[in-house]
């Protein structure tokens, strides 16, 4: 299996995609890792409960081709975490990452999340159990704050009291979670961005791995953050616009893939899928951003979205409509500077 303690000198900045409810499903990560060998893929939450007491195949099972890939997991019972990281580690997971950011309100409930910020002991003492049932590295993405606890000072406690723990990795959200008032929509956008929060936090704990995570959208912007962090962590554009995962390649000099040649290898993986069983639909719905910005990316996502494609074949002419109309917008393009 690959292991982040053996490549994390190769993988250099670590740049990652965040880990998001319904999304970072392991139909995505086969997806956005052909766009890019470094960047680092975490899967949805998973909480402790669902491990221990589901189907842990069902929640844990990854394709070979995801590494390196994360597992983050939600809970806040020190000795099943222990458990659930000792199965991940026995699963082949390069890493593990314990979510002290998510605000909804059922996380809440089972005390997971970012209201776990407000007590750090218990997030040390979960970490420490962590640590001591795995050789992998164990992680903590948390916010910069939450409701009333929003100081900097605050959040240097909750790292500094983790940390005691050998625990030498945080990605931070750079947006406090009001947990009283708003939604965890309104949590990803209405609390502003304090970047500087973060930054600061490298510059005064300058032993510890820090990565910036909170409405980073283009590679001009994760060059800029990396200017003041180790790493960056990039959540709805990644999966709105696949092809950041491509441009962000140039921090590692790596040649941008072509898009058909992206669709050329996934398409022995959905084959598969759906000879396995599963609904073409959800496939497709994660390759919906793969032309975002492009001519003819609104026709792209009317012809794979609202049913209209029902079988691979169709998937099949989606593709090859979907390169006539770039063949045309190049013509069109060229035909144009050559009257001018």
């Amino acid at each position: 299996m690959t292991n982040l303690h053996t490549i994390e000198n190769k993988i250099h900045p670590r740049i990652s995609v965040a880990p998001m409810m319904d999304w970072t499903t392991k139909d995505y990560r086969f997806f956005a890792r052909l766009f890019n060998p470094n960047v680092i893929l975490y899967t949805e939450m998973v909480t402790t409960g669902a491990i221990i007491h589901g189907d842990a195949k069902r929640h844990l099972d990854f394709s070979k081709e995801e590494h390196p890939i994360v597992l983050q997991l939600g809970g806040s019972n020190p000795q099943d975490l222990a458990s659930c990281s000792k199965m991940a580690q026995d699963w082949g997971y390069d890493e593990i990452n314990l979510n002290v950011g998510c605000p909804s309100d059922r996380v809440q409930n089972n005390k997971i999340g970012a209201c776990l910020m407000a007590e750090p002991d218990l997030v040390a003492e979960c970490i420490a159990e962590m640590r001591n049932a795995v050789d992998i590295p164990v992680t903590v993405k948390h916010r910069i704050g939450i409701d009333d606890m929003h100081s900097y000072e605050e959040m240097l406690h909750f790292v500094d009291t983790v940390a005691k723990t050998g625990c030498d990795n945080f990605i931070v959200h750079a947006r406090i979670a009001l947990l009283k008032g708003l939604s965890p929509k309104e949590n990803r956008d209405i609390p502003p961005l304090r970047y500087e929060d973060v930054y600061r936090l490298k510059q005064e704990r300058s032993n510890l791995l820090i990565e910036i995570n909170g409405g980073v959208k283009t590679f001009a912007e994760t060059q800029e953050h990396l200017k003041h962090v180790d790493g960056v962590m990039i959540g709805r554009e990644a999966y709105h616009n696949p092809y950041l995962l491509a441009e962000l390649g140039q921090l590692w000099d790596l040649e941008a893939p072509n898009r058909f040649d992206i669709l050329d290898q996934m398409m022995p993986y959905v084959a598969q899928r759906v000879a396995e069983g599963a609904p073409l639909s959800i496939i497709t719905r994660h390759i919906l951003g793969l032309f975002q910005n492009l001519p003819g990316a609104r026709k792209w996502r009317q012809a794979l979205s609202g049913g209209n494609v029902k079988t691979f074949k169709d998937l099949e002419n989606a593709i090859l409509n979907m390169k006539v109309a770039m063949q045309r917008a190049e013509e069109d393009a060229q035909a144009y500077q050559a009257s001018l």
